[in-house]
């Protein structure tokens, strides 16, 4: 994707409407690459996506809130991020990528810097699964923050996860609803898993993602998606995953806005899955 200095200029307004307060649960900033350095150990490189493209996004779409989720792209040096909150701590909150080298202040600071939460991957093509002794000392730091976990998982690793899933002490958000492959439909084990583990009361789960489980109209997303909001509407977010690091195509965002009434068929749950669930989680006024 070529970023345009006019962006979002030349994209299409979505269909439909977002109610007042709709928060994008999953995008990120990247860079600028020279104020904010890429990680040394990055697996990919984007393009810079800084927080005035973000925000220039959101206004078209009609988005009022975000969370910034840090990508493995910047590490743990998550200054990007908090950039972008600070511009605006009304309107966004973060999820950092932290390890054993954060201290109680380092903690404080990112939660003073508007930070809720915790991300970790498993997806073997960003560097597989964390150093569990770590990701278990960081679950012990940041339970008692109010702070929840954020994991990053493909399909086939769901059903080997759960069991960890199950004990986890806090709350804990699944990423793009798990990647589970829209092509193998809504009988599949690991959406079956995913939606075991949905009823759990600590459990949330984003129904973003469409765009890496199939192809524009992503219509075959749908059903899954659905099925998830339908099962617990009290714990699902949405987001565009802005700016859609590696993608296998280019995605337009208006695209995912008009997905949501397809997910959510009524008022209430869109309202539950855009704007009350994250304000619950992230603390929005």
């Amino acid at each position: 994707m070529v970023l345009k200095p006019d962006f979002p200029n030349g994209r299409r307004k979505p269909n439909f409407k977002l109610p007042p307060g709709a928060t994008d649960a999953h995008c990120h900033v990247f860079g600028p690459g020279d104020t904010f350095p890429y990680a040394p150990n990055r697996r990919y490189t984007p393009e810079d996506a800084p927080k005035e493209m973000l925000r220039a996004l959101h206004d078209f779409l009609g988005v009022g809130r975000a969370v910034i989720v840090q990508a493995s792209c910047h590490g743990t040096d998550n200054a990007a991020m908090l950039d972008c909150i600070a511009s605006d701590p009304k309107r966004y909150r973060g999820v950092a990528i932290v390890d054993d080298s954060f201290t109680d202040a380092d903690y404080q600071r990112l939660h003073d810097g508007g930070v809720r939460g915790a991300r970790f991957n498993f997806v073997k093509h960003l560097g597989g699964a964390p150093d569990m002794a770590v990701f278990d000392r960081v679950i012990d730091r940041i339970k008692g923050r109010g702070w929840h976990v954020v994991l990053h998982v493909d399909a086939p690793d769901v059903v080997p996860l759960s069991g960890m899933m199950r004990k986890l002490p806090l709350p804990f958000v699944i990423d793009h609803m798990g990647r589970v492959p829209s092509a193998a439909g809504i009988d599949q084990e690991p959406l079956r898993r995913l939606i075991e583990l949905s009823r759990l009361e600590n459990c949330w789960i984003k129904v973003c993602g469409a765009e890496r489980i199939s192809m524009p109209p992503y219509s075959a997303a749908v059903p899954i998606a659905r099925i998830l909001v339908e099962v617990n509407p009290s714990r699902v977010l949405w987001g565009t995953d802005f700016p859609h690091p590696n993608p296998t195509h280019e995605c337009d965002e208006a695209d995912l806005v008009d997905l949501v009434p397809h997910y959510a068929v009524d008022e209430q749950t869109q309202a539950r899955l855009l704007v009350d669930n994250p304000a619950r989680l992230y603390g929005f006024a």
